[in-house]
């Protein structure tokens, strides 16, 4: 039996492992469902999966408190933007929105993000805000614990202009090598595919992802 206090003296952190990647039309980001307060498992299907606006989505890695305060923030700041101006946000003024927050409170939180989404001006669009504030736009993005583990496997299976199905089977792909050597990663693999059309929501449970090695 855990003490009761066990939970609430310790950091609760996403040891985790998140992805993003634009492909011809639009954006699949996905990320493994373990929360880990130090060796402890809080939750095995947490989604870290956070919906900003209709067509941008965020996944978070660092403290899940600290990035969900942040995802609440920049939801309600873009929703009135929206109000104000009566046209949806850019992705990269939701994603500048994370870094000049992650900049200004670098001292006091511990947030790694992804931003991504879809939009009329530039499309598709992954941008990287990593602990600290800095931002950049790639074409492939991996964060959280598990990504030191599949940067090899990124770097030889990823190519420009893939067709969605493409996308989402190397997301899963990746995350499912991530989580398997990763012990703060694991679960289930959540996707969310972003086009103009929407947004498309998948899961891949623990028994269903694709087997790599078989011992």
């Amino acid at each position: 039996m855990l003490p009761s206090d066990f939970v609430s003296n310790q950091e609760v952190s996403t040891g985790t492992s998140i992805m993003a990647v634009e492909f011809d039309g639009g954006v699949v980001i996905g990320a493994d469902s373990r929360t880990t307060s130090g060796a402890y498992i809080v939750n095995r299907v947490t989604d870290k999966l956070t919906k900003i606006t209709d067509q941008i989505y965020v996944c978070r890695s660092g403290s899940a408190a600290d990035t969900q305060a942040l995802a609440d923030v920049v939801a309600y700041q873009l929703d009135f933007y929206q109000m104000e101006t009566g046209e949806p946000a850019n992705v990269s003024l939701g994603a500048s929105l994370f870094r000049d927050m992650c900049y200004k409170y670098r001292d006091q939180m511990t947030a790694g993000l992804i931003i991504a989404g879809w939009d009329r001006r530039l499309g598709g669009q992954v941008y990287s805000v990593p602990i600290g504030g800095m931002i950049v736009r790639q074409p492939v993005s991996i964060g959280g614990s598990g990504s030191g583990f599949v940067y090899g496997y990124v770097d030889a299976n990823f190519k420009p202009k893939m067709t969605k199905e493409e996308a989402a089977s190397f997301v899963t792909n990746t995350l499912t090598l991530a989580l398997s050597r990763d012990g703060s990663s694991g679960g289930c693999v959540r996707l969310a595919i972003i086009t103009e059309q929407g947004v498309e929501r998948r899961i891949t449970l623990g028994d269903k992802l694709p087997e790599f090695y078989q011992g």
